[in-house]
């Protein structure tokens, strides 16, 4: 029996390249000033972050629908006999997931699984690749599933906070903490627990915070040169690619995957992010 393998677009991968892996998506409302998109559909990232850079602007995201879910997942159960492996967006950061949760009860259980990637970004896109070429191998659903819940046990997520603005915006830090960690270059190191965004530390100047980052990459990571590793940026493709010279120079590493932070994830976190994603054991 084939399997189906569907995400959303809080992946952050290229669209282009998820057709490639035979990868379906569903993709998240944003919305800005009153207009509705759909992330990577009708707006790409450097549109969002053009408008976002507007005085005042403060974009909102919205969860799928169950609607959208169910009406998907019953033409699959309805004209073919394949398999549904949904892998959605943190639970601990959006509805999406409990919303296919709640579809797939409406339509079959038995032939839909829905799994919570605690994760997001190219973090969440590193599960959805490793199961789309476990399928193309061949692998059965339950193969599949233990290579999905192994890569989610193991994902480790680091993330450079560009500015404090979105941040403020959003509600998530005050104006008088935003207001002084931009005085003082204070950039925010994060990473995740438990399918949520921590904050981890904060450094001085964007440089000590990357040297940080790669420092707790090697503490935490396994056999690095040999990963696919993870690397997205919003608004800073140069300090991304340095990143990745910084990475292959310091671990030996060949393999990555670049990209650029959507809407899903970039109303909260705002221009000028950097991130990367690797294994731990």
């Amino acid at each position: 029996m084939a399997i189906r393998l569907y995400t959303d677009n809080a992946c952050d991968l290229e669209l282009d390249y998820l057709s490639q892996l035979q990868v379906k998506v569903f993709h998240m409302p944003v919305t800005i000033q009153g207009q509705t998109y759909r992330d990577r559909l009708s707006i790409d990232p450097p549109e969002f972050y053009r408008l976002i850079s507007q005085p005042g602007v403060v974009p909102t995201t919205a969860q799928i629908t169950p609607g959208e879910f169910q009406q998907e997942f019953e033409k699959v159960i309805a004209e073919t006999d394949d398999d549904v492996i949904y892998i959605a967006f943190s639970s601990a950061l959006s509805g999406t997931y409990q919303s296919a949760c709640l579809a797939r009860d409406l339509v079959n259980p038995q032939r839909i699984t829905v799994i919570d990637s605690k994760s997001a970004s190219v973090g969440m896109g590193l599960t959805v690749i490793r199961a789309a070429r476990a399928i193309a191998a061949g692998k059965d659903k339950n193969q599949v599933i233990a290579e999905i819940e192994d890569n989610i046990r193991r994902i480790q997520h680091l993330f450079i906070v560009g500015s404090f603005e979105m941040l403020k915006r959003g509600g998530r830090v005050s104006s008088a903490s935003a207001a002084l960690g931009n005085l003082l270059n204070i950039k925010l190191l994060l990473h995740f627990v438990d399918g949520a965004i921590v904050p981890l530390e904060k450094a001085h100047g964007f440089k000590k915070a990357r040297k940080r980052m790669l420092d707790i990459m090697e503490e935490r990571g396994n056999n690095l040169a040999d990963q696919l590793i993870g690397i997205n940026h919003s608004a800073a493709y140069e300090s991304a690619l340095e990143l990745k010279g910084m990475i292959e120079e310091r671990f030996g590493c060949r393999n990555f995957v670049i990209s650029e932070i959507g809407a899903a994830i970039g109303a909260h976190v705002g221009a000028g992010t950097i991130s990367v994603f690797f294994l731990t054991e």
